[in-house]
């Protein structure tokens, strides 16, 4: 690990990143782990991709066969999970559309939701979180100066398509994830594990002294039930096809009215202030050089095009920054020196708190043993 700042000669992530190495040529250990591990994927060939897709639809089918849904597909707003659902009605699929609502919803990601949903002419499940609690628990990740604040939407995100999905008997749920344009691993530190269940309610007990009574948990235990017990998996279906976002987002653009985002992940109004302030002010993390060097190895975009994009704000404009902070503060009940005294208060990792990461990891071992004996 380098202690001077470098920057990788092939993508554009950095020395914020806290593991990050360089070879002799000044690339990085991301973009060539990710080459590596993802080049079955990236460069296997058309009709491979389609012999892949055809069977996993079948199988698909088959698990769904007379029933009203075959499939669940989470949706944002966001292009990946937008263009999954996509894909999935044009393959015949039956699936269920499945949003949470967590009060940070950008109006263009429901006007772009209500779009695909009405066009597509799917059933749309939308989770609506109690505002109350939800702002309570983000209050205290706040207090607690943990990273990743996002935690408590993913692991409800998590809860929700699973529990519906075992509601349904439905066995696969499609999810937006995919190689293409975001298959570079996240830094160590940038984020925390989202089956955490026990951080989120140990964090709320202490700083907020919260129990709550609404929110959807998700726990490791919880991951074992649904995944080995109840048979259901989750699914990356754009792996298994030829993505390419820019054309992606074109096609949505021409045949649902699909308004787009200046940065991945923008759907949310809370996700793209905390993604383009918070992180870089508080934690010295830019999302952007994640999410650019995915692109730029996929061969999507060119280094010097992401390296344009990366300078300045993570903004359109200044303007739209300061509407942002001002919704934030609003809607939080902050003032702005609340903010400024936040982003100055030093970072406290998640495992300061407890946490059920370490029962994770000896599950992974035991799962990863038990696949090798049985190889």
């Amino acid at each position: 690990m380098s202690t001077t700042y470098q920057i990788c000669t092939r993508c554009v992530l950095d020395t914020t990143a806290k593991d990050i190495s360089f070879d002799e040529n000044g690339i990085c250990n991301f973009c060539t782990d990710f080459i590596n591990r993802s080049a079955v994927i990236l460069n296997e060939n058309s009709e491979e991709k389609e012999r892949k897709l055809k069977a996993f639809v079948e199988k698909v089918k088959k698990t769904g066969k007379g029933k009203r849904y075959n499939c669940i597909v989470g949706v944002s707003g966001g292009a990946d999970s937008s263009w999954t659902l996509v894909k999935a009605v044009e393959l015949g699929l039956k699936p269920l559309a499945v949003h949470m609502d967590n009060g940070w919803n950008s109006e263009l990601a429901q006007n772009n939701i209500s779009n695909l949903v009405n066009k597509l002419g799917v059933d749309l499940y939308t989770h609506v979180i109690d505002w109350s609690e939800y702002k309570q628990l983000m209050q205290a990740f706040f207090d607690a100066d943990v990273i990743d604040v996002e935690l408590l939407y993913d692991n409800a995100m998590l809860a929700v398509n699973y529990s519906l999905a075992s509601k349904y008997d439905i066995k696969y749920i499609l999810s937006g994830s995919n190689q293409a344009t975001e298959g570079i691993i996240i830094p160590r530190g940038w984020n925390w594990f989202k089956y955490d269940k026990r951080n989120i309610k140990a964090i709320a007990k202490k700083f907020v002294n919260l129990t709550p009574n609404t929110f959807p948990f998700f726990s490791s235990i919880d991951f074992l039930w649904y995944q080995y017990v109840r048979k259901i998996k989750w699914c990356a279906p754009l792996d298994l096809m030829e993505y390419n976002k820019a054309e992606a987002m074109n096609y949505m653009k021409e045949h649902f009215g699909y308004k787009l985002y200046p940065y991945k992940h923008y759907e949310s109004v809370f996700t793209r202030f905390y993604q383009a302030y918070i992180l870089p002010n508080k934690f010295n993390v830019d999302k952007r050089l994640l999410h650019l060097s995915t692109l730029i190895i996929s061969g999507q975009i060119s280094r010097e095009e992401a390296l344009e994009r990366c300078k300045g704000i993570a903004y359109p404009t200044k303007e739209d920054l300061e509407n942002d902070k001002a919704y934030f503060l609003k809607k939080m009940g902050w003032k702005s020196d609340d903010l400024d005294k936040y982003l100055l208060r030093p970072e406290v990792l998640h495992s300061e708190y407890p946490t059920e990461k370490r029962i994770w990891d000896i599950i992974v071992k035991i799962t990863s043993s038990l696949r090798k004996a049985f190889i």
